[in-house]
């Protein structure tokens, strides 16, 4: 192959949301980038709920690089209004347990709406918001390859060289590839681990569908049992042994005129397997009908794509980080979209690859040593997703011990975006993007909320329980004891919210409540939380102060 001086600094392979977003980061930062894919846009795409850590980073990487058109898929009304008129909104997490041929207890529910001091989150239409950032890629200099499949990369000492199978020859300083399961490195050299290292197991059904019902006019709760929010407004996912269905609604926001929904069921191919004699609609169908309230919200609902049925959906890599190249996010590995953490990553992964591959073109230095913390990170973003999810699997089956996961879960948001949210106010104030690299020098890297070390011990308790249990060495109920004795003793989990509170099932912050968790977290001996609450709440009467400035001077 030819290894002649290289035509561009950085070949992305893969324009879908991390590498047309990652594109328009090193372009508009000065790198010469090309965009390839094997593919073209619009194109169908899962992984349609945000949540605010992912709202956080996208904010990072909007003002830290300049690239204000990130802002616009950062809050539900905007990205209507801006992008496409196809857009959901995402005011919660909703959960309801059920039974095979029982209807579904509404004392079974938990509900955690998102709080609206921290972000305004959306239920991405993926097709709209992944050709957007492409255009804002292209926008800010990254040449484009389309329809090119990329069959080999070669590695030399000056550069790497593309070939792609129509014959064509690419050179590049750096290759990232982001195209996802596929990805052509992590075939060409080997890096998939057989099996995935995960402990956690599962496949799944999915595709769009029209006609589906609110689950609010399928299930009538009796008073005192309602959540706050509608589950229409959030997303919601109906839990049963060893899996769960998800409902990611498009026409949930008064701006939207998509009449479209996003559904599928994820599932353990432990307990049950792929069947080979049926479509995967008919599965779908077969393991509706097992749940009465789950089979109304689909009736006269009908497919408007084929549907996608996957074998094992985790896999993982042995490394992600070699001299020259990068498996970014989806291309490194996966594990499950429970929690929607999968675009949150994508956005943290970058905020760490950008600004070391920058320094790594201006140096001409791509010692893989430089790229080291990118690694630890998506390494650990996994692991530790692995750890939740996998208990979370577990506990389905036993619903005091589920209720128990979901405080530990829904107990490290706050903190963990509070965090990223106090970084971007300090880089707004003084530019200086070195307040990013502390948010790096955390103990446990993936986690997050990854500098708590009391909030990493709650996980690792919840974790033993949780397999002690799945082993049959003790019962649900007494897994369930010991991680809510856990949460209650825990120093990092606070005591408003109602996470410590086993008769509130629905936390529902409002302002008030976000008040009283700063000043809780500010007088905290844990130094984590103490500084969370110390810096927002300083914010808080520092704007309280300017606006009252402002309405003084009128």
């Amino acid at each position: 192959m030819s290894k002649h001086r290289p035509s561009y600094d950085v070949v992305i392979l893969g324009s879908g949301i991390a590498g047309s977003t990652l594109g328009a980061v090193l372009a508009r930062s000065g790198a010469k980038v090309l965009l390839a894919d094997a593919s073209t846009h619009p194109r169908f795409a899962v992984g349609e709920s945000m949540i605010p850590q992912l709202v956080a980073w996208l904010q990072v990487l909007a003002e830290r690089y300049d690239v204000p058109e990130f802002e616009a898929l950062a809050d539900a009304t905007t990205i209507n209004e801006k992008v496409s008129n196809t857009f959901g909104r995402k005011r919660h997490f909703g959960f309801m347990l059920h039974r095979p041929g029982q209807e579904p207890d509404p004392t079974e529910a938990h509900q955690f709406v998102i709080p609206d001091a921290l972000t305004s989150a959306s239920h991405l239409f993926r097709q709209d918001s992944d050709a957007y950032l492409f255009r804002v890629a292209v926008a800010h200099g990254c040449d484009t390859r389309q329809q090119w499949r990329v069959e080999r990369v070669e590695f030399d000492a000056a550069g790497a060289t593309l070939a792609g199978t129509d014959g064509h020859l690419v050179r590049a300083r750096y290759v990232v590839d982001a195209s996802g399961f596929r990805s052509p490195l992590a075939e060409q050299l080997g890096l998939r681990q057989q099996p995935a290292r995960f402990r956690h197991h599962s496949r799944s059904l999915f595709t769009h569908m029209i006609g589906v019902r609110p689950f609010d006019d399928v299930v009538r709760a009796p008073e005192g049992t309602r959540p706050p929010v509608p589950w229409h407004e959030g997303t919601m996912h109906h839990l049963f042994e060893r899996g769960w269905f998800w409902i990611i609604p498009f026409d949930n926001h008064e701006l939207s005129r998509n009449p479209l929904c996003s559904v599928g069921v994820t599932l353990d191919p432990r307990l049950y397997p792929k069947p080979q004699d049926i479509s995967p609609e008919e599965e779908f169908a077969q393991l509706v009908r097992r749940f009465p309230a789950v089979e109304r919200q689909f009736e006269g609902a009908r497919k408007v794509r084929e549907w996608v049925s996957t074998g094992r959906l985790q896999y993982s890599s042995e490394r992600t980080i070699g001299y020259r190249w990068c498996l970014m996010s989806h291309a490194a590995g996966f594990l499950d979209p429970l929690y929607s953490r999968g675009m949150s990553n994508t956005f943290e992964i970058i905020n760490a690859l950008a600004p070391r591959l920058l320094a790594a073109l201006a140096d001409d230095d791509f010692d893989e040593e430089r790229f080291r913390h990118v690694e630890e990170l998506e390494q650990g973003l996994l692991d530790y997703n692995d750890t939740l999810v996998n208990c979370s699997f577990i506990a389905f089956s036993h619903f005091r011990l589920w209720d128990a996961v979901f405080r530990v879960w829904g107990s490290g948001n706050t903190p963990g975006t509070l965090r990223i949210n106090n970084a971007l106010r300090a880089f707004r104030e003084d530019r200086d993007a070195t307040v990013f690299e502390t948010l790096e020098k955390a103990p446990h890297t993936g986690l997050w909320w990854p500098d708590s070390d009391a909030f990493a011990a709650l996980l690792r308790g919840t974790e033993q329980a949780c397999l002690d249990y799945e082993a049959n060495r003790i019962d649900g109920d007494t897994a369930a004891d010991r991680v809510l004795r856990l949460v209650q003793e825990s120093e990092a989990v606070s005591p408003g919210f109602g996470w410590k509170d086993v008769d509130r099932r629905f936390i529902y912050p409002g302002r008030d409540e976000m008040r009283a968790f700063l000043e809780w977290a500010a007088a905290s001996p844990l130094p984590e939380l103490s500084s969370l609450g110390q810096e927002t709440l300083a914010a808080l009467r520092r704007a309280g102060a300017a606006s009252q400035g402002v309405a003084g001077s009128r």
